[in-house]
C-alpha cells in the first residue's frame, strides 16, 4: 500500500517513488494515467497543505470571487435598467415623427387597420395605444412638473403592479372615468401625497389656455429609477385625451412589446418597413423606434460596463495565474530529486510536464471551488438581503443588481480553468527540462 498520509518531503517523494513502481508492475497503462496518479498522491501528502500552495488555493478562490461578483453585478445593470426601460416605454414605440425625442407629439390615429398591420410584424408581441401630457401637479405644501400617460383598458399592468407598493392601480377598464392617477414614491414624498388622497392637476390648453382638473391618487409604485419615477403620473388615456382635445380614435402612438429587449431593434425595422409600404393613411408620417435608439445614451453607458468586466477578468486571471506559477515553481525545486530519480527510470520530459499540470489542476480545482462558493453566497447575499444601495442619481437604481445564470457562471468557470491551465505549461516546462545528471545529488 501506498503511504499517502505521511508528512515530509523526502517520505513524500519516497511514497511517490514506491507507488510509481507499484503501478507500473500492478496497473495496466490503459486503465490508470501514471502522471494523474503520481500527482494524485502528491497532493493527498504534506505539500498539499505547504504555505506557497494554500496561497495559491486562496489566489484562485479570490479571482474567481471577484470575476463572479463582478459580472453578476454587470449583468444584473444591464437586466434590470433594460427591463425597467421596457416596462415604461415597451419595447418599440410608434409614434408621429414631428414628436420623436420629445413628450408632445401630434395625434396618431389608432384604428383597427393600423392595429392589424403592426400585429401582422413577426415578433409583436403585443400593441397598447398611449396617451402623454406634459403638466403640473399642484398641492397645499409643494408644486411639481410631471408627464401625465394615459393607458386604455387593455393596459398590461403587471410591470407597475410589480412595483405597486401601496394603494391599487388605477382602473381604466371602468366603463365611468374614475380619474384615478398612480403616483411614485419618489413625487408622493415631495407632494405629502398618499393613496385616497385628491391632487390637482394643471394643463396647457391647446388654445393657449390653461386647464386644471382633480385626480384621486389610487397607489403608489417605486421602481428604483428615481429620475424616471419622479416624473411619471399614469392614468386613464380618455382623460388624456380630454385634456389635449383630442378624439376617441387619437393617442399619442402605441406601445410594442417584443419577445425582449434583444429583439427589439429588428421588430422596429419590421415596423418601419411596414409603416412605410402600407398606403393607409394613418401610417403617413409614422415612424417606430426601437428602446435603443430611445434611449441611445443608456444602452452606450451599460455597453461600456463591458470594458470594465474585461479588465477585471484580465486582472484577476493575471493574479491566479502568477500566484499558481509561483507555487508550481516551488513545488518543481522541492521535487528536484524525485523528477531526477523518475527521469533516471525511463519518464520523459513531457510526462515530467504533465505530471506537474496535474497537480496544477488540482490546486485549480480546489480553489475554484472555494471561490464559486463564496461569489455566489455573496451574490444571493445582495439579491435577498439587498446589502449595498447605490445613488440612484448617478447609477439609475437605488441598490447594487445582481443576476446569477448558470450559461454564464459556467462558460466563466471553464474559461478560466482553461486560461490558467495553458499558461501553466510556461513554468511545468521547467520540471521538463530537468535533466537527471543535474539532479541526482540535489539536495
Amino acid at each position: 500500500m501506498c503511504g499517502a498520509g505521511r508528512r515530509g518531503g523526502a517520505k513524500t517523494e519516497k511514497n511517490a517513488l514506491l507507488c510509481m513502481r507499484s503501478a507500473a508492475h500492478a496497473v495496466r497503462p490503459e486503465r490508470m494515467n501514471l502522471e494523474f496518479f503520481i500527482a494524485r498522491r502528491l497532493a493527498a501528502g504534506g505539500s498539499r497543505r505547504a504555505l506557497t500552495v494554500r496561497v495559491a488555493e486562496c489566489s484562485v478562490a479570490l479571482s474567481l470571487a471577484v470575476m463572479i461578483l463582478a459580472l453578476a453585478v454587470i449583468m444584473g445593470f444591464k437586466r434590470e435598467i433594460t427591463r425597467r426601460l421596457a416596462g415604461f416605454a415597451g419595447h418599440v414605440r410608434i409614434t408621429d415623427v414631428r414628436g420623436l425625442g420629445g413628450p408632445s407629439s401630434d395625434p396618431v390615429r389608432c384604428t383597427p387597420e393600423l392595429d392589424a398591420l403592426v400585429r401582422a410584424c413577426d415578433g409583436v408581441a403585443a400593441v397598447h395605444p398611449y396617451a402623454v401630457r406634459e403638466g403640473i401637479v399642484r398641492t397645499d405644501d409643494a408644486v411639481q412638473g410631471v408627464l401625465f400617460k394615459g393607458v386604455g383598458p387593455d393596459y398590461d399592468w403587471s410591470f407597475f403592479e410589480e412595483f405597486l407598493v401601496a394603494g391599487h392601480l388605477p382602473r381604466t377598464a371602468d366603463s365611468v372615468r374614475t380619474k384615478e392617477v398612480l403616483f411614485s414614491r419618489r413625487a408622493a414624498s415631495e407632494l405629502l401625497l398618499a393613496p385616497g388622497d385628491r391632487v390637482e392637476m394643471l394643463f396647457a390648453d391647446p388654445e393657449g389656455g390653461l386647464r386644471r382638473d382633480r385626480f384621486r391618487v389610487s397607489g403608489i409604485y417605486d421602481t428604483g429609477m428615481e429620475e424616471m419615477d419622479r416624473m411619471l403620473v399614469v392614468g386613464d388615456m380618455r382623460d388624456v385625451r380630454r385634456l389635449a382635445g383630442w378624439g376617441p380614435g387619437e393617442a399619442s402612438g402605441c406601445e410594442v412589446t417584443a419577445a425582449g429587449v434583444a429583439e427589439a431593434g429588428a421588430v422596429a425595422a419590421r415596423i418601419e418597413d411596414a409603416l412605410f409600404r402600407s398606403e393607409l393613411e394613418e401610417t403617413a408620417n409614422l415612424a417606430a423606434v426601437s428602446i435603443g435608439e430611445e434611449y441611445a445614451h443608456i444602452f452606450d453607458w451599460l455597453r461600456a460596463h463591458d470594458v470594465n468586466a474585461a479588465v477585471v477578468i484580465a486582472v484577476m486571471l493575471a493574479v491566479a495565474f502568477f500566484n499558481m506559477a509561483a507555487a508550481l515553481l516551488v513545488l518543481v525545486f522541492e521535487r528536484m530529486r524525485m523528477i531526477g530519480v523518475l527521469r533516471t527510470m525511463g519518464m520523459t520530459g513531457r510526462a515530467v510536464q504533465r505530471l506537474f499540470l496535474w497537480r496544477s489542476s488540482f490546486i485549480l480545482l480546489r480553489g475554484a471551488v472555494w471561490g464559486n462558493l463564496a461569489g455566489v453566497a455573496l451574490c444571493l447575499a445582495q439579491r435577498h438581503f439587498h446589502l449595498l444601495k447605490l445613488s440612484s442619481e448617478g447609477y439609475m437604481l437605488s441598490e447594487v443588481p445582481v443576476a446569477l445564470e448558470w450559461g454564464w457562471l459556467l462558460a466563466l468557470d471553464g474559461g478560466a480553468a482553461a486560461a490558467i491551465v495553458l499558461l501553466m505549461t510556461l513554468p511545468a516546462r521547467v520540471a521538463a527540462a530537468v535533466k537527471p545528471s543535474e539532479t541526482i545529488h540535489y539536495e
